[in-house]
């Protein structure tokens, strides 16, 4: 019999490193608070979503993972008298960033006004999404200082870019946040990115990639073992492949009735998939799909799959709730130097006081433990004393039963 080897049953390198990794990644709530109804609560469960993996889809299981201890971010949202409202709290000390929902739009109804979009699989959501800030204006003195503070708050959100360390594969999806200048608001979409092939005509591409839309040709589903469930051609009307693969595109410009160079670049701008040169990468890794293979050519493209919100920043505060600090910006409220100096005095009142208070708690805490422990050793010595005085005693009775005649000392 051939001897068992010994598998290997320590990390090497690269997973640990992952896992030392993964532990300084930023973890989050998304929740909702009091009745918000139900458009709100699908809001949450799709942002809720776009925060996965590194999110608790149930609060259950991020707590059996042992990780909420670890949890960075809370994500509130709340329906007031104005509008949805949705706070972004750094935890464990703030700052809490207070937004108002001016506008938002559901997953549903992104798929359902978009003819490319598709839900999110949850192979997509195994992987963390880019952020990309957009339209922020850059730091310099005339630029308001709480967008800085925004841009941080969103950039601690999502885990850090590493491009030299980042996996092509796991590019799946993109979190744009955008400062629209015009209206002071902050634009959150979520993308998803997807890779054609470029230089193909899209007649040949649904036939390389074995699917078609339903505004051109109709789909079958090929039933069998391999193939269940993949939606294919029906050239069933065609004489030939070449008839369909070479017919051309309505609007576009033909030659003798078939595609030239210039109306296969004509049918894709009808189509709406107009593919431009900035748009080609050559793929550095292969990427997910069939035939996205190391240093062929693609074309990049990002389909929006929702949520989408346009948030109006209204209040910035310090500490979390329930502990609040200062107010750093107030959209609504603006106070002079004199009730900001007595402001600030007012909240150091408190922060010494309530210092004061766990000081206070400490000391009992510790009184309480001396007192306890004083009151067990207590109990042992008198004890030990009780006994001491009983051994004395019975020597005492044996000297004077020595000295009376006719008394035997008892053994």
């Amino acid at each position: 019999m051939a001897r068992r080897r010994k598998n290997r049953t320590h990390l090497n390198g690269t997973q640990q490193s992952s896992a030392t990794s993964s532990a300084n990644l930023p973890k989050s709530f998304v929740i909702k608070h009091g009745h918000v109804g139900t458009s709100l609560t699908q809001l949450t469960r799709d942002v809720r979503k776009v925060m996965e993996p590194n999110t608790a889809s149930r609060l259950k299981r991020l707590f059996d993972d042992g990780t909420g201890a670890a949890v960075t971010h809370l994500l509130a949202f709340t329906l007031t008298d104005v509008a949805p409202s949705l706070r972004i709290v750094r935890l464990s000390n703030g700052p809490t960033l207070s937004f108002r929902i001016e506008r938002y739009s559901l997953v549903k109804d992104i798929i359902a006004s978009s003819r490319h979009a598709k839900h999110l699989s949850p192979i997509e959501s195994m992987s963390a999404p880019l952020l990309v800030l957009a339209s922020f204006p850059p730091p310099s003195p005339s630029t308001p200082p709480h967008l800085a503070l925004v841009m941080k708050s969103f950039q601690t959100l999502f885990p850090p870019l590493a491009p030299h360390k980042l996996a092509l594969s796991s590019a799946r999806r993109v979190v744009l946040v955008a400062y629209n200048a015009e209206r002071g608001s902050v634009d959150f979409r979520h993308f998803r990115i997807t890779v054609k092939p470029f230089g193909v005509s899209r007649r040949l591409r649904r036939v390389l990639q074995g699917a078609a839309t339903a505004a051109t040709t109709t789909t079958t589903t090929t039933r069998g073992s391999g193939s269940s469930g993949r939606a294919v051609l029906d050239l069933g009307n065609e004489k030939d492949v070449a008839d369909y693969v070479l017919r051309a595109a309505r609007g576009a410009s033909v030659v003798d009735g078939y595609e030239t160079a210039v109306s296969d670049a004509a049918s894709s701008i009808v189509g709406g998939e107009e593919e431009d040169e900035a748009d080609v990468v050559s793929l550095a890794e292969d990427y997910v799909g069939r035939n996205n293979r190391k240093g062929q050519k693609r074309a990049v493209r990002l389909d929006e799959i929702g949520p989408r919100m346009e948030l109006r920043l209204v209040k910035i505060t310090e500490g979390v709730p329930g502990k609040e600090g200062a107010v750093i910006y107030h959209e609504f409220v603006k106070k002079t130097k004199a009730e900001v100096a007595a402001q600030k005095a007012s909240h150091a009142a408190k922060e010494k006081l309530r210092k004061q208070r766990r000081e206070e708690q400490e000391r009992n805490v510790q009184r309480k433990k001396a007192l306890a422990g004083g009151a067990k050793t207590g109990g042992i010595r008198d004890v030990a004393g009780e006994e001491d005085d009983g051994a004395s005693a019975a020597s005492s009775e044996e000297e004077e039963a020595e000295k009376l005649p006719g008394m035997k000392k008892k053994r």
